[in-house]
């Protein structure tokens, strides 16, 4: 997810600016490069509370790119 929000064009971010692209990246950076110094607390917390939220956001950008 986070390698593909990191090809997403810096106005189609801002124009979805609800989605939180930056920390989608860089939670994608921190997982791949650092090993095992990652929080699976945090992990957890975006699994179970954040993709939901997420999803929603997602799912409404999409509605409006194929209008």
């Amino acid at each position: 997810m986070g390698e593909a929000a990191n090809h997403v064009s810096e106005p189609c971010q801002a124009k979805y600016f609800k989605i939180p692209w930056r920390p989608i990246i860089g939670m994608r950076n921190r997982i791949i490069h650092a090993d095992f110094d990652v929080d699976l607390d945090i992990v957890w917390q975006v699994i179970t509370q954040d993709l939901g939220l997420l999803l929603i956001e997602v799912k409404k950008a999409i509605k409006d790119l194929e209008t």
